[in-house]
């Protein structure tokens, strides 16, 4: 496990799927990352990749080959290699082995890379690929902040605040989670989007055609607050289980199966194409 630690936050990152399980605030001492009750649900903040929700069957489909994959990939399931870490900065490397070639067909470095900026942690994925082919991969974020912060207090007098005001528009899921098709206006005041404990109850929020960039969990009953700003990413998922005190911000570079539509990986929704001997990165930040 790599610490990280400066006057504002102090951070641990497992390196089983280089999962974020801690955001502690020292200032306000206030733990922000929800910690993985397993009779609840058991992860911190997934790291998702190749894959972002899940595929019909649970198959994969590359050049006409068909490959097992679960839902958002393998990455969160697998043990990353710390390549370097400081008191302020941390990199965790996932490269293909012959267990990864077998149900995804490309040679690769993933990258999770950790940097602590005064009060903001910097999450950067990171793809180096070493194919002769174009990789196409999806990738996201998916921590869960815990909420309420403090005891003696309710999750509904806590609420989202987006960057700017707009209509929201969520894209509904199937019970199986595969986009339907459908879409559905979502309430909000004055840029506020308030937690109940149903909001969910259909699943995720998926937010596709987003304008703001950055979202903050905020209360009506004092001045704490975190917020993740998302620049280089298209999608934005918001989930919670229902019931539990915890709310996930996801920001993603792709998205589940559409019901009805297997197609192959370069076909699929806002997929990430990586020419040979080219390195991506994109990042999102957490901040209190």
């Amino acid at each position: 496990m790599a610490i990280l630690e400066n006057d504002f936050l102090r951070v641990e990152i497992n390196a089983k799927g280089a999962q974020l399980t801690s955001v502690f605030n020292k200032e306000t001492q206030t733990e922000h990352m929800w910690q993985a009750d397993a009779s609840i649900w058991p992860w911190h903040a997934p790291n998702l990749f190749p894959v972002v929700g899940g595929l019909i069957n649970d198959e994969l489909l590359v050049d006409g080959q068909t490959y097992h994959m679960s839902r958002h990939g393998f990455a969160r399931q697998s043990e990353f290699v710390l390549l370097e870490s400081d008191d302020v900065h941390a990199v965790y490397s996932l490269p293909n082995s012959e267990t990864t070639l077998k149900v995804y067909p490309y040679k690769f470095d993933f990258q999770v890379l950790y940097n602590l900026i005064d009060n903001a942690l910097r999450l950067t994925y990171k793809l180096i690929s070493h194919d002769k082919k174009n990789i196409y991969f999806s990738v996201g974020g998916h921590p869960a902040f815990r909420v309420p912060f403090n005891a003696g207090e309710k999750y509904e007098d806590y609420y989202l605040e987006f960057e700017t005001g707009e209509k929201l528009e969520t894209h509904s899921l199937s019970v199986d989670g595969f986009f339907t098709g459908e879409t559905h206006p979502v309430p909000t005041s004055h840029n506020r989007l308030y937690l109940t404990r149903d909001l969910f109850k259909a699943d995720a929020l998926v937010f596709k055609n987003l304008k703001s960039r950055e979202v903050c969990i905020k209360s009506d009953n004092h001045d704490k607050s975190i917020s993740v700003e998302f620049p280089h990413f298209n999608y934005l998922g918001i989930w919670a289980k229902p019931g539990a005190d915890f709310v996930c911000i996801e920001p993603w570079l792709g998205c589940a199966d559409t019901v009805d539509k297997h197609v192959d990986i370069s076909q699929k929704e806002d997929i990430q194409q990586l020419k040979p001997g080219h390195v991506f990165e994109a990042a999102f930040f957490i901040s209190v």
